[in-house]
């Protein structure tokens, strides 16, 4: 008897609205694809206009009554950040958030407002984004964590990466700011009373456009090792059980069942204990408040 989720134990999302950050490509690409064939309405909420649109084309040609629509959001721009969640704001609930949207090990290079791009991005852009829309999300706020969290440490005092810039280092830095930030946000929301549940996943080693900066050497070799890691589709699971699975809690974390969660179908994952440590997370909430303008108000 097989164990684990997979896209089979998707139920139907009909009269269901999803909001997925980066759905143009990769696993969120996967995951608008497959909630649209499921019957729920996904907003596509993406830095460019044309690939977003180009993606729904896609999704449309597999699922012709697919529900979509574009919400133009990029992550590294905080301004633009406000922008995208006052056009939310104005338009019908969610009942979850998906936040997928990220960058991995780009050579040095900083958001609008002067931060080292994957913090800026992957946490900060996804702190903002959410701190501002978290009252108008009814069930689940996903956050997209990696395996690579477990070698991340924070360190506030270089934030813009101008004493020096490991790419590797600056991700798992990043990766450890997405977990600590779902595990205080749940905390949040329960202490509150509020419905609403933060959830966490990785797609563990899935192979999407994401491994674009990786070292020509190592690029060269993906496809040797392809049967090994997840596709694009499978490496969107997690993130579909976390969004949509029965028996779901807050402050669940979950990944792929196969060995060093690599690869295979979604289950229960294992957080650092840094990453559940309530203290550095109380200390980043409040640091990404002074850093983005954004106070969720929790």
């Amino acid at each position: 008897m097989r164990s684990g989720f997979t896209a089979d134990d998707v139920a139907t999302q009909t009269g269901r609205r999803f909001l997925i950050t980066g759905a143009n490509a990769g696993i969120g690409f996967e995951v608008a694809k497959l909630l649209a064939a499921r019957g729920a309405h996904v907003v596509l909420a993406c830095r460019d206009a044309g690939r977003a649109e180009a993606a729904m084309d896609r999704i449309g040609a597999d699922t012709p009554a697919a529900d979509l629509s574009f919400q133009p959001l990029d992550l590294a721009d905080l301004d633009q950040v406000k922008e995208a969640a006052q056009a939310v704001l104005a338009g019908p609930r969610i009942d979850g958030l998906i936040n997928n949207a990220g960058v991995m090990i780009p050579p040095r290079t900083l958001t609008k407002q002067g931060y080292e791009l994957q913090f800026g991005v992957n946490h900060l852009g996804t702190f903002a984004f959410t701190g501002l829309i978290h009252g108008h999300v009814d069930d689940r706020i996903v956050v997209t964590a990696s395996l690579a969290h477990k070698g991340g440490a924070m360190d506030y005092s270089d934030l813009g990466a101008q004493r020096s810039y490991h790419h590797w280092q600056r991700y798992q830095t990043s990766k450890l700011a997405n977990l600590l930030f779902m595990f205080e946000l749940d905390r949040r929301l329960s202490a509150a009373g509020r419905a609403t549940q933060a959830i966490g996943c990785h797609p563990g080693v899935a192979l999407t456009e994401l491994t674009r900066h990786l070292p020509f050497p190592l690029r060269g070799m993906t496809p040797l090792a392809t049967p090994f890691f997840n596709s694009a589709a499978q490496g969107a699971w997690p993130t579909l059980q976390a969004a949509t699975g029965a028996n779901v809690q807050g402050g669940d974390y979950l990944g792929p069942q196969g060995l060093g969660e690599i690869s295979g179908r979604s289950g229960p994952a294992r957080a650092s204990g840094k990453a559940r440590d309530p203290k550095p997370a109380r200390e980043l909430w409040d640091r990404s408040i002074d850093l983005t303008g954004v106070d969720p108000g929790l």
